[in-house]
């Protein structure tokens, strides 16, 4: 084992620790009766859901925000539930 790789932290240190944060800001955020906001549709990927197209909704998404398929397809759903 090299110095860097004793002194460098693993990646599943840092999903850990990231976990650990998130949860802590969650605590925050109720605590001080803060909501995370609903996230938003760009105008393009709203059309395309409301014309049908719900995967060239999600693809709208990504390419506007940058964001995985997944996480796409989860915003594309959740304002699909939420009725707009």
């Amino acid at each position: 084992m090299t110095a860097m790789e004793w002194f460098s932290p693993s990646p599943d240190r840092y999903a850990a620790r990231l976990a650990a944060i998130e949860r802590k800001l969650d605590l925050i955020m109720a605590h001080l009766g803060i909501e995370e906001p609903e996230p938003t549709l760009p105008p393009q990927a709203v059309q395309e859901l409301v014309a049908g197209r719900k995967i060239a909704a999600i693809k709208a998404y990504r390419q506007a925000t940058g964001v995985g398929l997944r996480e796409a397809k989860d915003a594309v759903e959740a304002y699909e539930r939420r009725g707009r």
